[in-house]
């Protein structure tokens, strides 16, 4: 009878093994769609009979999945009302039209963006802003090529200038999930041609070109990084986390932010040097300065474009500010939730643990179908903003199901479900501890060796395949090895889940990285040099926190009861 008991374990181990194994030549290949391939364990789980069906369809819907219906729905509210537009102009217009500046400018906006958003629906909406900067510095040096160098003492003489310019209409308009349609001004010049380095005035102008380019998409992948909402893989990471070791009550919306923000601020200063460096040169005085006279012609129009594309959104509006607060809200509310060092807003309540993160987001989307976009008792309409169905009905409501359904990336849902399914199905067979011990070789490591090389295996990994499928198919193995080391488990975990959004040297390695390369501006040389940099940054950043203030955060020196309950329970 025992001898039977056995064997059927290793089957259940093997059976396990093979779907995992089917499930990641799908993911990494994406013969089918990422989300098809999610489902691959819901039919061949139940047909070996490592999991019942009914168990297997609990794991595609879980607390993280709330979470992110809250957030869409605030971001379709912020994107249906131009907030994020009137955002990133105004950060851009503080930062300036020197390059440096400029840079530096459109980096924060996005870094901010992207905490919000999803790093896909930021790119599409602050490349077509950039495009629109980036043709006015063309066009203006192709009319006057020889005014490059320069300075202009009195702005008003350009403004003198720019008048008696005959002007057309230049629309961009980038397609994809989310899209973006800017229109502005720019000189009647000559019929611009297909995109080469001769359509640029200068060889100075095509590298500010990349340098923008690519500063878009990396600052994307950093702000992706701040919140346990900005990116698919901290909700994947959150959820399989917390399913693998509940009793673990670390991980939330404030401990991830303290640790995470001093990471994104640290690489985006290196990284914004870094490409300054690769694409600028040195001369950051040049490069950076804010005095008005050593404003060339171009930079003067360039900043006079983007002070008209902020006058067209005029005064803010009625929904822009109801937006705004419950942004704000949702923040203040995540923060104080449980904050750790005081008692939160949950301790007011009798019942302890009933309240999460994804409490707050979907009541609070909820809340943007029920209030009206006009504000009450005025006349006027105040949405400029939104489509002729909200301007007629009086009581139309901030978002509809529409502009939810939009947004909502119900692949990523199916995806991450597909994750948990795997999970559960590793954890109930058993072989998640069978990949543990196999790696007791690796005993005599140290802890920091041991997250060193799996940050350089999970981003290398992920510059050819999915991020969220690559950091689902690791989690697992990673979470078996530190149990069967005696690591804590978020040494190694948290670093990974970081890394595996450092797919940035290939237009392939994710979403963000394909749409800065479809402008045409950068050549996959370009993203290979660059991306390589911040790469090894975002690798050396995350190891100085995780060896730094993670450990006192997370308290990593010890092997914590949770992870030896989970241990314990899972040998036996």
């Amino acid at each position: 009878m025992g001898v039977q008991a056995v064997t059927c374990y290793k089957r259940n181990e093997a059976c396990c093994a093979y779907v995992l194994m089917v499930t990641a030549v799908y993911w990494v290949s994406e013969a089918v769609p990422l989300g098809a391939a999610a489902l691959v364990p819901a039919f061949l789980y139940p047909l070996f009979g490592v999991l019942k069906s009914s168990e297997v369809a609990a794991e595609y819907c879980k607390d993280t999945t709330l979470l992110l219906m809250g957030v869409i729905c605030l971001a379709a509210s912020i994107e249906k009302w131009n907030l994020h537009k009137r955002i990133a102009l105004r950060m851009v217009m503080i930062a300036g039209a020197k390059p440096g500046m400029l840079v530096l400018g459109f980096m924060c906006c996005t870094v901010f963006l992207s905490m919000w958003l999803s790093n896909t629906s930021t790119t599409a909406m602050v490349m077509p802003i950039a495009e629109a900067v980036l043709q006015q510095l063309i066009c203006t040096g192709l009319a006057d090529s020889h005014d490059d160098s320069e300075t202009a003492e009195v702005p008003e003489e350009d403004s003198d200038k720019e008048e008696n310019l005959d002007k057309n209409q230049l629309e961009l308009l980038y397609r994809n999930s989310w899209y973006v349609c800017v229109e502005i001004e720019i000189p009647n010049v000559k019929r611009v041609k297909m995109r080469r380095d001769s359509q640029y005035p200068t060889k100075r102008d095509h590298m500010i070109c990349k340098c923008l380019s690519l500063s878009i998409t990396y600052a994307a992948t950093i702000g992706g990084l701040i919140t346990i909402t900005g990116t698919s893989t901290n909700l994947i990471f959150a959820e399989q986390f917390n399913t693998r070791y509940p009793d673990a009550k670390v991980i939330n919306f404030g401990t991830w932010f303290i640790f995470s923000f001093p990471i994104a601020i640290i690489m985006l200063v290196l990284t914004w040097l870094w490409l300054h460096f690769l694409f600028l040169g040195c001369n950051f005085r040049e490069t950076c300065s804010l005095s008005k006279k050593r404003k060339t012609r171009r930079e003067m129009l360039s900043e006079r474009r983007i002070h008209e594309e902020y006058a067209k959104l005029g005064p803010i509006s009625y929904p822009e500010v109801v937006t705004g607060v419950f942004f704000i809200l949702m923040t203040l509310l995540w923060f104080t939730r449980e904050p750790g060092f005081v008692p939160g807003w949950t301790s007011l309540f009798e019942k302890k643990g009933y309240r999460t993160d994804a409490t707050v987001s979907v009541l609070l989307g909820f809340l943007l179908f029920l209030i009206p976009a006009r504000r009450p008792f005025s006349s006027s309409s105040c949405c400029k903003n939104s489509d002729d169905d909200s301007e007629s009905d009086p009581l139309a409501p901030m978002i509809t199901w529409k502009d939810f359904q939009r947004l909502m990336p119900w692949e990523i849902v199916i995806l991450v479900g597909g994750g948990y399914a795997l999970a559960a199905g590793c954890k109930v067979s058993g072989l998640s501890v069978w990949i543990g011990r196999q790696l007791e070789p690796m005993s005599g490591l140290p802890p920091w060796a041991v997250t060193l090389l799996a940050c350089l295996l999970v981003s290398a990994v992920t510059e050819f395949a999915s991020n969220p499928a690559t950091l689902t198919v690791f989690l697992p193995i990673l979470s078996a090895l530190s149990e069967t080391l005696h690591i804590n488990p978020l040494h190694t975990l948290i670093p990974s889940t970081m890394c595996v959004s450092f797919g940035v040297m290939l237009p392939v390695g994710n979403p963000p990285n394909a749409i800065v390369f479809s402008y045409g501006h950068v050549q996959i040389r370009d993203m290979v040099k660059a991306g390589f940099g911040v790469n090894l940054i975002g690798v050396a950043v995350v190891m100085l926190a995780i060896t730094t203030w993670g450990v006192p955060l997370f308290n990593l020196t010890e092997f914590p009861a949770w992870a030896l309950a989970r241990n314990v329970t899972g040998s036996l």
